[in-house]
């Protein structure tokens, strides 16, 4: 992509009303961020927001915030919702480690990671975003239980994962190594992002973690 092309994006999204920067989160003041106050559920690392957007046009009753960084991301999914005239969808743009500075206590209800960079590399386990350090983060700034669904084609993300949960003693309410062979998945399953469809294309199962911390 351009430079040109990804300049004009950002200057795009600062006129999305569904876009918010890191800068003016409305923290504490999320139910006010969308049309009607309903549970906050949040997607993380949401990329092109399929994900985001697939959700909130499943579950009329909860509001969805996408969260990346990467704002020319952040652009398609923000327009695709205005055009879908969607109120229960936005995007954040910000930095994941630093949630808490968005949120405060008790406005998160549930968390979505879909096909999050795995970080294969060992010294860079700390940056997986299932990692016990970032669901602590994530602790801070919701309702308890909290119910986290991890969605990826990475084994070592997925095996990570089980053992966080394992080792912490939280609560698993769904395991599959293979989320297309189960007939009886979730209807929330079937959303496929951009990423996923591409891994699918090259024969890698897809894996799915639903848990309780």
């Amino acid at each position: 992509m351009g430079k040109k092309n990804k300049l004009a994006k950002f200057a795009e999204i600062k006129e999305f009303d569904n876009v918010f920067e890191h800068t003016e989160a409305p923290k504490g003041k999320w139910d006010k961020a969308f049309e009607k106050p309903q549970p906050l559920v949040l997607e993380l690392a949401c990329g092109k927001g399929e994900y985001t957007l697939g959700l909130a046009q499943m579950f009329p009753d909860k509001n969805f915030l996408g969260l990346d960084i990467k704002g020319n991301r952040i652009w398609k999914g923000a327009k695709q919702g205005l055009e879908l005239g969607l109120t229960n969808a936005a995007f954040l743009r910000c930095q994941i480690n630093r949630i808490t500075d968005h949120f405060d206590p008790e406005e998160v209800s549930e968390i979505w990671i879909t096909f999050a960079d795995p970080q294969p590399r060992d010294g860079k386990a700390k940056k997986r975003l299932t990692h016990l350090n970032f669901i602590k983060q994530y602790k801070q700034i919701s309702k308890s239980p909290l119910v986290i669904n991890l969605k990826c084609d990475s084994t070592l993300l997925y095996e990570f994962t089980k053992e966080v949960i394992a080792e912490n003693g939280f609560t698993t309410l769904i395991d599959l190594d293979d989320v297309y062979n189960w007939e009886e998945r979730p209807e929330e399953l079937n959303i496929k992002t951009f990423y996923e469809k591409m891994w699918l294309e090259e024969g890698k199962k897809i894996k799915y973690l639903k848990f309780e911390v």
